[in-house]
């Protein structure tokens, strides 16, 4: 069944073995709700495109034409996942070790999924879609290539969303990146600098 083609969006991953495994377990009926109720969304709204847009770190998974899957990491500085529409994602592919696996996979398979962590706030995103490897395209590298960045753009990959889902946030560790401890300790040190002014000021004699 095509992605055009599921009942419910979330069928892209909830498959007939899936759904009898949620029966025999016993979570198929607090799905079955989900479906009806609208079930996963398909659009890329603002929230979520903030979400994306805000990461420094993806990872990507693809599998062959045989099934073997693959997840490749994919990272930059936050920007580096663009939303270019409501189903559109791109990102500029860095020069790496040359293996070029996710392209293979993606030449026999273009059924491709993009998981999102964010551990200081213990957030993540699972989108499912398609991806398709652009090679020539200078303007469209370009206009995806984070300013500044020291990397050499190869080609670029777009990943349409067929559907999302956030998870909930247990058993993320909550692990927070250095530029983010750097940030919160800078505003640390201007509350502390803000209130020994106004102490300074409030300790000077009357004149």
């Amino acid at each position: 069944m095509s992605d055009s083609n599921l009942e419910f969006s979330s069928d892209v991953a909830f498959t007939p073995s899936v759904k009898a495994i949620q029966s025999r377990k016993g979570s198929r009926r607090g799905y079955e709700r989900m479906e009806i109720g609208g079930s996963w969304q398909t659009d890329i709204t603002a929230e979520i495109a903030g979400f994306i847009e805000s990461r420094t770190s993806a990872f990507l998974a693809t599998a062959n034409a045989a099934g073997q899957p693959y997840i490749q990491h994919r990272g930059g500085p936050a920007g580096f996942l663009k939303v270019l529409d409501r189903k559109t994602i791109g990102f500029a592919d860095f020069a790496g070790n040359r293996q070029y696996i996710t392209q293979g996979n993606l030449v026999e398979n273009p059924k491709a999924h993009l998981f999102l962590m964010d551990y200081t706030y213990r957030q993540r995103v699972k989108i499912w879609g398609e991806a398709r490897v652009v090679e020539g395209d200078a303007e469209l590298a370009e206009r995806l290539f984070p300013e500044g960045y020291k990397a050499r753009v190869e080609q670029v990959i777009l990943f349409t969303v067929t559907a999302w889902d956030v998870n909930c946030p247990q058993h993320i560790p909550q692990l927070i990146d250095a530029a983010t401890v750097q940030a919160l300790l800078a505003e640390k040190d201007r509350k502390i600098a803000e209130l020994e002014s106004r102490i300074a000021q409030m300790s000077a004699p009357l004149g």
